[in-house]
């Protein structure tokens, strides 16, 4: 039995209750799903060049991920390939902030000294 993509109100990983917030985080949370979204950020690619982007990925994952993206409506195949939908924008335009905060954080990390072996005594 093949798993769908989680939908609002029905029991999600991590919640029985299947609140949106949850079966948001459900879906963005499996493999290549933000990696997806991300790299179709700049605009349409076909399959092959959304793998090629996508590096790692075996072509199993990425047509189960598509076909999950696609079931939850944020992304759509057009005639120069996938591509975001207006609701996977305006999506992307939410998650995007969090890459410039992840650099800001990353920097941080690297300009503290969190192992104690590390600190001079």
């Amino acid at each position: 039995m093949t798993k769908s993509a989680p939908k609002p109100g029905t029991p999600v990983r991590g919640s029985k209750s299947g609140k949106p917030i949850m079966a948001l985080f459900d879906l963005l949370g499996r493999t290549w799903a933000l990696g997806i979204l991300w790299q179709l950020s700049d605009g349409p690619l076909t399959f092959r060049e959304l793998q090629s982007r996508c590096e790692t990925v075996s072509p199993t994952v990425l047509n189960k991920r598509l076909k999950e993206l696609r079931e939850s409506l944020f992304v759509d195949r057009g005639d120069h390939g996938y591509e975001l939908t207006p609701l996977g924008r305006d999506l992307f335009t939410k998650l995007h902030p969090l890459g410039d905060w992840s650099t800001k954080w990353a920097m941080q990390l690297r300009s503290e000294r969190r192992d104690p072996e590390e600190t001079p005594s």
